[in-house]
């Protein structure tokens, strides 16, 4: 589910992402990534899972998105996924937020 305030797309994530799912999360990002200057949250408060097809999409998308001047965030972590995304060094590459609001407002400074 994708709502956007302002000139940030806020994309909510839920259930389980993995090789069964991950081809949904594709096409919602490629919608996103045809913005101008794609810059979008994701909102992981409702995600309970994720494996490495899920991550390697969202490392994909970073790519493309950084290449075209905007910006991918993460909000909401549970402490599966924040201790998954520190283990594989992700906690570096991306920026991680408590809250939705956060991401928004950083990306208004």
């Amino acid at each position: 589910m994708t709502d956007t305030r302002s000139d940030v797309a806020v994309l909510r994530l839920s259930g389980e992402l993995d090789a069964n799912t991950a081809n949904q999360l594709h096409k919602l990002l490629a919608d996103l990534l045809e913005r101008p200057v794609p810059r979008i949250v994701v909102d992981l408060n409702d995600l309970k899972f994720c494996d490495s097809v899920g991550l390697s999409a969202f490392i994909t998308a970073k790519q493309v998105i950084t290449a075209r001047g905007g910006w991918l965030s993460f909000a909401g972590a549970n402490q599966f996924l924040s201790t998954l995304l520190d283990t594989v060094g992700l906690s570096k590459y991306f920026a991680i937020f408590p809250e939705v609001d956060d991401a928004i407002a950083a990306a208004q400074l």
